[in-house]
């Protein structure tokens, strides 16, 4: 059965990242990736029932995607199928972190069901990324996400990315008109910078939550703070750990988050303090299980 009030419902991207080899930088290995479709194989890894609702194509890019989602047990049900090929993104890291090259238009990826007459169905909605900025799945997003916003939980990860082919402000007035929309937040200080660029990551986190929001914000290896409207700032510190990946944290992170709420026996905008950290501590431990080892899968904390 597809949704229910402990399930969620991820609506985005399914793609392939080229990343290079070690050793030899000019050698790429194609990589299951999209923040959407990672959080929802994050999600079904922790045990939170999920229905991922994405684009799937006709190449064989598509086939390896499916079968990653399949094999950690995400409901595909709801996704949208064509022959077009698969969205690419060409991973750039450096020693700032990892920057993206995308190949975007004209693919599968982007062809997304509209299921703003499904989203009452589930406890949680997650949104975000290339999905929410990239037409013509950008009107699906909002559409589902205005639905959510009315009748579920709508969770939205901003996911800023970077890119010439996403235009001048990089999708950015769309992914703050959905954080206006959110019950909660998750973003990191970068995410928050690119989106109110002047303004402090964290004064903007008080103003989002001002409106009855519960905003995470994620510093990396600096931890996580929380904001609501009538608690002070909780933060809770990352584990520590030797890095192995960074890719895929801050995934793990929202799927961490989102799993010990459904968990917890509400997705609420509103836990109370002790939740609360609860829900920060699973989160960082999950983002930190990722950070130890190759790959972008979470493991149980």
């Amino acid at each position: 059965m597809t949704g229910g009030p402990d399930a969620v419902l991820v609506l985005g991207e399914a793609l392939v990242d080229l990343v290079p080899v070690a050793g030899d930088g000019g050698v790429r290995t194609a990589q299951f990736g999209g923040a959407p479709a990672n959080v929802a194989v994050g999600l079904a890894r922790l045990g939170t029932p999920v229905s991922f609702a994405g684009g799937l194509g006709g190449d064989g890019f598509a086939r390896m995607i499916e079968g990653r989602l399949e094999a950690a047990g995400v409901d595909l049900t709801l996704c949208g199928r064509s022959d077009l090929p698969t969205a690419l993104a060409v991973a750039e890291p450096d020693a700032g972190g990892t920057g993206y090259h995308f190949h975007l238009q004209d693919t599968a990826t982007f062809r997304l069901p509209d299921l703003s007459a499904r989203a009452a169905g589930f406890g949680a909605v997650y949104v975000g990324g290339l999905a929410a900025v990239v037409g013509p799945a950008a009107a699906v997003v909002r559409a589902t996400a205005l639905a959510a916003a009315e009748h579920s939980l709508l969770v939205v990860d901003p996911n800023v990315r970077q890119d010439r082919t996403l235009g001048p402000d990089h999708g950015s007035a769309a992914l703050r008109e959905l954080c206006g929309l959110a019950h909660v937040v998750k973003a990191s200080d970068e995410d928050l910078e690119r989106l109110w660029p002047g303004a402090d990551p964290e004064e903007t986190c008080r103003k989002l939550a001002a409106g009855g929001r519960l905003v995470v914000l994620t510093r990396g290896a600096r931890g996580s703070t929380a904001y609501t409207a009538t608690e002070p700032p909780m933060s809770v510190a990352a584990p520590p750990v030797e890095v192995v990946n960074t890719i895929g944290a801050g995934d793990a992170f929202a799927a961490g988050l989102l799993s010990r709420m459904g968990a917890l026996g509400s997705f609420t905008a509103a836990p109370d303090p002790q939740e609360l950290r609860d829900m920060l501590s699973f989160a960082s431990r999950a983002a930190a299980s990722v950070c130890a080892r190759a790959g972008t899968e979470p493991s149980l904390p």
